[in-house]
């Protein structure tokens, strides 16, 4: 079988690498695509993962229509060139190879629908199938829903190992307190008009957190000078083990918070997305591993913050909470693989069978 991957978010590498090595083991051949996103170019030569480069750049929705014609004309181009059986990944582009050739399209896609009207107007009608965890909110009949999150395709136990070695390289011992703070720049398409934490907040996060133990940061695109002191510099793929170790992550970011979350690291969220998005609502109010304050309702988040910083047994009791979550989910690469190989069956054998997946554990 002949495999078309694209990446149009760092987080995508993550999200596709297991995937992408299993079906090669087997004997597939797997074709990845990158646009101009260094972070997710650097991550895929550390994953050592070929890629064929794209190209374009833009943070307006104009500059991004005109390149998404660019794009789809590249991929036509690889698709027949190759003779590609099936598209895979999380991006429009994917979605709209199914209009214009003969390849099957699945899409993976956690947001719910509200979240992202462009991408459910332009991609959700051309994808063939769309993969999402079981709890997000869709009209389309295309959904098929499983028991996980994107972050288990990448940091369920089966797949992920936190090293403990990395903490050497920020100067931190294994028994020491430190918390992650990740800042979000919001240039994605559905990010117009969100709000995240404001500055002031994120002094007083600083100053709140100093006296409990060492604080990182770690920001998309430039950091403000302030901050720079407190910048984590470490390679990318080092990160999940970092947050793994951490007392606390607290940010405005929806997928470190839900990596936070998933790994049994105690994870605060400050934006306007909160109680819009599925999957983190289920980690908060089914799991309890999460916590999500709107920007207007900062005094609710430091109280929980400081509630939090005051148990004894933080990260242990985190730790029977992720238990509990990982028994009732999946180990989400393995079913993707599955799901990929017997495409189309796989998708009549969920929709007549759901339990089916309980065998990818």
């Amino acid at each position: 079988m002949k495999i078309l991957i694209d990446i149009a978010h760092p987080a995508h590498v993550h999200l596709i690498k297991n995937s992408y090595f299993e079906l090669k083991s087997k004997g597939h051949t797997v074709i990845v695509t990158v646009k101009d996103i260094p972070s997710a170019i650097q991550l895929l030569k550390l994953f050592e993962i070929p890629y064929v480069y794209l190209g374009g750049k833009s943070d307006s929705l104009i500059g991004k229509a005109l390149l998404q014609l660019k794009f789809n004309f590249l991929l036509w181009k690889i698709v027949v060139r190759e003779k590609i059986d099936i598209a895979f990944g999380s991006s429009l582009t994917v979605a709209q190879l199914s209009k214009f050739t003969r390849v099957k399209s699945i899409i993976l896609d956690d947001d719910d629908d509200e979240v992202e009207p462009l991408f459910v107007k332009y991609a959700h009608p051309a994808a063939d199938t769309i993969l999402s965890p079981a709890c997000a909110i869709r009209k389309t009949t295309k959904m098929i829903g499983y028991a996980g999150y994107h972050e288990l395709a990448y940091l369920h136990p089966n797949r992920f190992t936190p090293d403990i070695s990395v903490l050497n390289e920020i100067g931190v011992l294994p028994d020491e307190k430190y918390f992650i703070l990740r800042f979000n720049a919001f240039k994605a398409h559905h990010d117009v008009g969100v709000q995240g934490l404001s500055i002031e907040n994120k002094r007083r996060i600083i100053e709140m957190l100093k006296p409990y133990g060492r604080v990182f940061i770690t920001t998309e695109r430039n950091i403000d000078e302030e901050f720079k002191p407190y910048q984590l510099k470490v390679s990318p793929e080092k990160a999940h083990s970092l947050m793994y170790y951490a007392t606390m992550l607290i940010g405005d970011s929806q997928t470190m918070t839900s990596e936070a979350a998933v790994m049994g690291t105690p994870a605060i969220r400050c934006n306007t997305f909160v109680r819009r998005i599925s999957y983190l609502e289920e980690e908060e109010f089914t799991y309890h591993l999460t916590y999500g304050f709107l920007p207007n309702d900062s005094d609710a988040m430091f109280s929980k913050i400081n509630e939090l910083l005051a148990l004894p047994n933080l990260k242990q009791e985190w730790q029977v909470r992720r238990a509990k979550m990982l028994s009732e989910k999946i180990d989400v690469t393995a079913f993707f693989v599955w799901f990929i190989e017997n495409y189309p069956a796989s998708a009549e054998t969920m929709r007549t069978n759901p339990d089916y997946q309980y065998n990818f554990r």
